[in-house]
């Protein structure tokens, strides 16, 4: 059951706190409470829970407050609900009227949060903070007011001209690695293996009346096989082999003995949700392994790497020390400063067909086409430089062809703009797997950890935003300097101007 919060925003100022005094209006909790519109996306919230049945859900201010606070700390769930305990600014930031000593809920409840905050929720909500930046730049409104301004677009016809192109987008892919063990063949078939022996020790507890004796698995022979290859140091390819084709007939005999127990009358409902989960799991490992051994392959579509996370796929990268990753590949797009998750598969993907899709959400956002687009070699297609070269849109990179003697110099400048201004997507990524939860995921779940994803580039652009009003505040103080500065800026990043200055 979900019961609406009042509307309203609390005021810091009416926070009880029962030791005496208020809350600061300059701490940054504060600030981020009023930098998110809670009551615009509760509705969305509140579509997922019943509204008269079960006992009264967390609100949506509680749960998306609580997935910053662990991201914006990097804490784990215990830890976090401990630092929520604790403090009376995270209390007011998640919505509660007073101070209270007890923890508002139970750190498994994370769990819960992370999926009902689904990914498009958090791409909602990204879109409409950044919207806000936007509003909240006095510096842009200010020289709005310039002469050069285009007319409001509510009061032209259908016949005016289209916005001229402005601004930069910026565009990568990259890996983000769940929390699990470099797998290998023979390590995941001996962990397949212990998983059985537990599933017939289960199944036989319910017809040890009925069957004399419980059926052999030889797991200490199977153990003893397997250490024998794995604390090598070296392992030849024919011992290795050797060792696969062993674990996989240990596997076809346990599932062989869990399909005569289940036909002698024992039922799977005996198991544990979990355990019945990797059951599946085991038997698509199995074909997989056994596909692989007999035609001497190693890949093979949708490969399990992990029983416990069977969504988790290997993300071949080729880049110096690590090569392939494993966790889920993520297309984002960086405009003005700001994050925005275009894609997000568990599969491997080919990023460069996204760009056209990323440039009309560009439009979407700021009313007309970029200048110019700055992206790695993959992007630069034959069909993604006619996309681009159609709309008056500079893909960044050397043209197609044999550039003239004259013009080589001046190319190669541009170059090193266009890779100085990609750049900034780089970092962050950067900050995003040292300072945030990116260079190793830890929600074990496909939903959570796509909504564990998606909530660190919420809190980059947060923090984006912050800085943001730390220069409104310069802005208000010293209006014409702020303003030449900014205007210099726009100037110094626009590649024909910066071009030329070279």
């Amino acid at each position: 059951m979900y019961r609406r919060s009042t509307p309203g925003q609390l005021s810091f100022e009416n926070f009880y706190l029962p030791f005496g005094g208020k809350l600061s209006g300059e701490n940054r909790w504060v600030k981020l409470a009023a930098l998110i519109p809670w009551e615009r996306f509760e509705k969305h919230y509140a579509e997922q829970l019943s509204e008269g049945m079960g006992a009264p859900a967390k609100s949506f201010r509680m749960a998306l407050g609580a997935l910053i606070i662990k991201e914006r700390l990097g804490t784990s769930d215990a830890e976090t609900v401990e630092q929520i305990r604790a403090n009376p600014y995270l209390q007011y930031f998640l919505g509660l009227s007073e101070y209270s000593d007890q923890a508002p809920f139970d750190a498994s409840m994370l769990v819960h949060f992370r999926k009902r905050v689904t990914l498009e929720l958090i791409g909602q909500i990204n879109e409409a903070i950044v919207k806000l930046s936007g509003e909240n730049d006095p510096t842009q409104q200010k020289e709005s007011t310039e002469p050069s301004d285009p007319p409001d677009e509510d009061n032209h016809d259908d016949d005016s001209p289209a916005p001229a192109n402005a601004g930069q987008l910026i565009v990568d892919a990259s890996c983000t690695p769940c929390d699990i063990r470099y797998p290998t063949d023979l390590s995941l078939l001996n962990e397949a293996r212990e998983h059985t022996e537990r599933i017939i020790d289960v199944l036989y507890e319910q017809l040890r009346e009925q069957l004399p004796h419980k059926p052999r698995t030889y797991r200490r022979k199977a153990r003893q096989q397997y250490l024998h290859i794995a604390k090598r140091r070296q392992v030849k390819r024919k011992d290795l082999r050797k060792a696969i084709a062993q674990q996989l007939r240990y596997l076809r005999r346990n599932l062989a003995h869990i399909d005569e127990l289940i036909a002698a009358g024992a039922t799977l409902a005996q198991l544990a949700h979990q355990l019945y989960r990797k059951l599946l799991v085991i038997s698509e490992l199995v074909r997989q392994q056994q596909w692989m051994y007999q035609h001497r392959q190693r890949r093979i579509d949708d490969r399990i790497v992990s029983i416990a996370q069977p969504h988790v796929r290997p993300i071949v990268r080729g880049k110096a020390g690590t090569s392939v990753e494993f966790g889920a590949k993520i297309a984002i797009s960086c405009v003005n400063g700001y994050v925005f998750l275009d894609h997000l598969d568990w599969n491997n993907f080919n990023e460069s067909p996204d760009l056209p899709e990323q440039i009309e959400r560009f439009k979407q956002r700021m009313g007309h086409y970029p200048a110019s687009v700055h992206a790695d070699q993959i992007y630069r297609t034959r069909a993604n430089r006619k996309y681009c070269q159609q709309r008056g849109i500079r893909l960044s990179g050397k043209p197609l062809g044999r550039p003239k003697q004259s013009e080589q110099n001046q190319l190669q400048k541009q170059a090193q703009i266009d890779a100085a201004i990609r750049n900034q997507v780089e970092g962050k990524f950067g900050v995003g797997k040292r300072r945030f939860s990116l260079a190793r995921v830890m929600a074990k779940l496909a939903p959570t950890a796509e909504t564990a994803i998606a909530v660190t580039f919420l809190v980059m652009n947060l923090e984006q935003l912050l800085r943001q009003l730390l220069f409104v505040f310069f802005a208000v103080v010293f209006p014409q300097q702020v303003f030449q500065f900014n205007r210099w800026h726009r100037q110094w990043c626009d590649p024909q101007f910066a071009l030329a200055a070279v």
